[in-house]
């Protein structure tokens, strides 16, 4: 199961740091990641009860996903502008 949750995680952080990125393009760095982590949060399929408990066991990797897929962002964006 976590390893299902965990895949989800990692695919979507390109997706939600792309969106924050768009949407907040003014904003600071910590609002960005909020609402990354947000929109990850929000793509995990488990019923909520469940969702509450397991954002909490994994917020280190989701965080780290999230991170990761900035880092990645970041490098196309220089390779891009070279």
């Amino acid at each position: 199961m976590f390893k299902t949750i965990k895949e989800t995680i990692k695919e979507t952080a390109y997706s939600a740091v792309m969106m924050a990125e768009n949407e907040l393009s003014s904003a600071a760095g910590k609002e960005k990641k909020a609402k990354a982590i947000e929109f990850v949060v929000s793509k995990i399929s488990v019923a909520q009860p469940f969702k509450s408990i397991i954002v909490i066991l994994l917020s280190k990797f989701i965080d780290k996903a999230v991170e990761q897929a900035v880092t990645y962002m970041k490098s196309v964006q220089y390779e891009q502008e070279r």
